[in-house]
């Protein structure tokens, strides 16, 4: 079987960088993607704090040049699930749904996946009313009335997008606050097809089929009520947007990690040798694709740098570029 030189489990802006990397330094490299590749910002519809980004420039555009630079620079990529992992010695083994990887390094890219509300109703109106991912299903509810759970950046920007769909939004917030940033914030409050449901969480969704209505709470007086859609209507969107979890289940008791998240240094090394983690998957305080790009460079420049040390022959100086 064919020993990889480095295999990246995870193809989101982290991935793709380090696999950038790894690929100009003559790396033979595997990215591996579970899903689609671009990670969750290929759910964004517009990305205005990315250093040189163009006009206009939307999640799926920024993550298609990502994608095409590590094409290449000669990065291999497949889509497959990992469902584990042998980490330790010299060859690393990588199982997934379709096959059996191995490498001389490894670099967990994995990112994070979407919370649930968690109540009663979601999981069973998924894809029939409930969504989380605005860029993918606004198109469904244009001229009705739609509601966004969640009060950070994410969850405001994507409210200020289903403006373009829906006849109104209406944001619903556990707190009297929102935590997005307060340029974002100016923003929504200005756009005047978007509303606020302040102190107010989802108890429960109901229906037929689709979403006809859902129980809410409100969070200072604990009294609940039901919010049914417009008879003309028939349905309303609800769509999620209240955080993250990592990736990181496989790597339990494997990888040193926090509440699921998992520790590096500062050039992204794990506990165990010649493997390393980038991007939202590692703890770190800012998520933010610029920081993902930062770390799969770093992560990827370690990662050869040990290969080379692996082989007795440690890289001696220099600055890589």
């Amino acid at each position: 079987m064919k020993t990889y030189d480095i295999v990246i489990i995870g193809g989101g802006p982290a991935g793709l960088a380090a696999g950038l990397y790894a690929g100009r330094a003559k790396m033979d490299t595997l990215i591996i993607e579970k899903q689609k590749f671009g990670g969750q910002i290929v759910i964004t519809d517009e990305i205005e704090n990315y250093p040189g980004s163009v006009e206009g420039e939307t999640g799926p555009s920024l993550m298609a040049r990502m994608v095409a630079q590590a094409d290449k620079f000669g990065c291999e990529r497949v889509e497959d699930t990992i469902t584990a992992v042998e980490l330790e010695g010299d060859v690393k083994i990588i199982k997934g749904n379709k096959g059996e990887y191995h490498a001389k390094a490894v670099i967990i890219t994995g990112g994070e996946v979407h919370k649930n509300i968690g109540c009663p109703g979601e999981k069973e109106f998924t894809g029939k009313g409930v969504s989380y991912c605005a860029t993918c299903d606004a198109a469904f509810f244009e001229d009705f009335e739609v509601y966004v759970v969640g009060g950070g950046d994410a969850a405001v920007e994507e409210a200020m997008y289903l403006t373009r769909f829906a006849r109104k939004v209406t944001l619903i917030h556990r707190r009297d606050e929102l935590r997005a940033a307060r340029s974002i914030q100016e923003k929504a409050f200005a756009n005047p097809k978007m509303e606020f449901m302040w102190n107010t969480t989802i108890e429960e969704i109901r229906g037929d089929g689709v979403v006809e209505s859902m129980v809410v709470k409100d969070t200072q007086t604990g009294e609940t009520r039901e919010i049914f859609a417009d008879e003309e209507d028939g349905t309303f969107g609800i769509f999620v947007f209240i955080g993250y979890t990592p990736s990181s289940e496989i790597y339990e008791g494997i990888i040193d990690m926090e509440r699921g998240y998992i520790l590096t240094d500062e050039e992204m090394r794990t506990n165990i040798p010649g493997v390393f983690a980038a991007g939202d998957i590692r703890k770190k305080t800012l998520k933010q694709v610029v920081t993902a790009v930062a770390d799969g460079a770093i992560a990827a420049v370690q990662a050869s740098e040990y290969l080379e040390e692996l082989a007795g022959t440690a890289y001696k100086g220099g600055a890589r570029t």
